[in-house]
């Protein structure tokens, strides 16, 4: 049995004990807007919107912000965790699983929890965790070995620890667990090897099952007839980002990934259910209320593991609850988060291998694999990879960080070629810069603002690299992020103009987020290897 080591560094217990001494309750995390310093989840919200309502830093003074604090990981893997903020305290996780509880104001740390994966735990495209969730006073993540823990929040002593799946068939969790009422749901990595995904939830207080939602339908199930023979059994799909939460219609909402194998079709004919979707799942058992599916039968790895935005906007004359999408496809969507329905759909960046939709919304496809190979956009990265979009209630504007200009060879039964994109462009993200210099005909990245009813881009802030960095939307018209150059940047939200930036030395491979203590409004990003704090002097 791998040992499981764990450390606890306090500063001073009575300290902390004061600091978490009010629970977080589902309550809290459902009412968000009543507590603006805090940030209870991985969007701040469950509707994913990623806006904060704190208006202290402003386009008039953005300009002064400078460096409250930076705290260094010990872990040379990415940093893609957005941390949480409760009452004070930040958590986070050092990759791949190690939790850490900071000072929000300092970043001196109160303690840690160190967890070792086992050998097994070898995830695609590196040993990365996205953060953790909270419920009353323990703190939950999944682990890159496919494993859920429960740990105090006061001190980081570990509660509980279950396997979720089992690592030695490449199962790996890489996403922050979401909470719904009693539970805690995570959905299983490892899709592009031979698994049979799934989506899971587990009580809050044990660590029991309570149930389970496999991504690809089995034998007798709507949906297996779409996988032709046995290619179900290992068809992938797995679940590797966050999901979203409607308590009106008591729906969870999770992205799901490429069918297995990734780049050769011929064995799985058929649309290959429920893979490329998004899945609406009945909070309380796990059924299948909905779901849309992106990318039928793909041989391109595309996925469609991006973030669910969730918000009410006024369509067609009328209000309609909606579900954002910006798909790693190149397309983007507006759906009936209630019903599912296709609303709308429309590239926002080159993309050639569909030329619109049917009635439903099923895409008309244009491009297939060669032997020779055929030119396909976007690249396999995508439009967007994982990184999460904003959308400002006040501005009306959906916030999306994404590439252009990239494009791949698709090739009959094998690992695509690159075109349209540098080759010294790292595969994932790294954390260290590697110099990197575009011409207009290369890949770049871009932050735009969209109408989500048109799905027009309204504003754009061109780099000079690609991003793998999310959006931070505020209520003072403030969009945040950054990307493989090595800044992080304030952009203003109504028009895209540049309004500050800071280097931070290394690749901004996470979304930011903000917090206020004691009057004090604070913006974090994770960058490289540290964590960062900006406020006004």
């Amino acid at each position: 049995m791998m040992l499981r080591v764990l450390t606890v560094v306090l500063l001073a217990a009575a300290t902390l004990s004061v600091s978490l001494a009010a629970q977080v309750s589902f309550e809290r995390l459902l009412n968000p807007e009543k507590e603006p310093q805090n940030w209870l989840s991985y969007s701040r919200t469950p509707d994913n919107q990623r806006y904060s309502p704190l208006t202290q830093i402003t386009p008039a003074n953005v300009k002064n912000l400078q460096l409250a604090w930076v705290w260094q990981a010990r872990s040379l893997e990415k940093f893609e965790a957005t941390p949480l903020v409760v009452d004070g305290i930040m958590y986070t996780v050092e990759a791949p699983n190690n939790i850490v509880a900071l000072d929000a104001t300092t970043g001196r740390p109160f303690w840690t929890f160190n967890y070792t994966p086992a050998p097994e735990g070898r995830p695609c495209c590196g040993r990365v965790n996205r953060g953790v969730a909270i419920l009353g006073t323990t703190l939950y993540m999944g682990t890159i070995d496919a494993r859920l823990i429960a740990v105090d929040a006061r001190n980081g002593q570990q509660l509980w620890n279950v396997e979720v799946a089992n690592p030695k068939e490449r199962y790996s969790i890489t996403h922050n667990p979401l909470v719904i009422k009693d539970k805690v749901i995570v959905g299983t990595g490892g899709g592009d090897g031979p698994i049979r995904g799934y989506i899971a939830a587990y009580d809050a207080k044990t660590g029991k099952e309570a149930w389970r939602f496999y991504t690809i339908p089995g034998p007798g199930e709507p949906g297996n007839e779409t996988w032709a023979g046995d290619s179900w059994k290992v068809g992938g799909v797995g679940v590797w980002n966050h999901g979203a939460y409607d308590p009106e219609t008591n729906l969870v909402f999770y992205g799901t990934g490429n069918p297995a194998p990734d780049w050769d079709g011929k064995s799985r004919r058929g649309d290959n259910l429920y893979s490329d979707s998004v899945v609406a799942l009945d909070a309380d058992t796990g059924k299948l209320k909905w779901y849309y599916q992106f990318t039928p039968h793909d041989e391109l790895d595309y996925d469609a593991t991006q973030v669910p935005l969730l918000a009410d906007i006024q369509w067609q004359g009328k209000p309609r609850k909606v579900m954002l999408w910006a798909n790693r496809n190149g397309v983007m969507y507006v759906l009936d988060r209630v019903t599912g329905e296709f609303l709308k759909g429309k590239p926002y960046v080159k993309t050639n291998w569909l030329d619109g939709f049917d009635a439903k919304g099923r895409p008309n496809r244009v491009k297939f694999p060669t032997p020779e190979g055929t030119f396909v956009q976007p690249h396999v990265h995508g439009g967007i990879n994982w990184a999460p979009a904003a959308y400002s209630p006040r501005t009306g504007l959906y916030y999306v960080a994404s590439w252009e200009n990239s494009g791949i060879m698709a090739v009959e039964g094998q690992f695509p070629r690159g075109a349209g994109t540098n080759p010294r462009q790292t595969a994932m993200g790294q954390t260290n810069l590697v110099p990197f210099f575009n011409n207009d005909a290369e890949t770049y990245g871009v932050v735009r603002g969209y109408d989500p009813v048109t799905l027009d881009a309204k504003w754009e802030f061109k780099m000079t690299d690609i991003t793998w960095g999310g959006v931070l939307a505020t209520a003072s018209d403030l969009v945040f992020s950054g990307g493989r150059e090595g800044y992080f940047m304030a952009l203003d939200g109504r028009n895209g103009n540049l309004l500050w930036r800071a280097s931070v030395g290394g690749q901004v491979n996470a979304g930011a987020m903000s917090y206020s203590v004691n009057g004090k409004q604070y913006v974090a990003i994770a960058a490289g290897n540290a964590l960062f704090a900006y406020a006004l002097p």
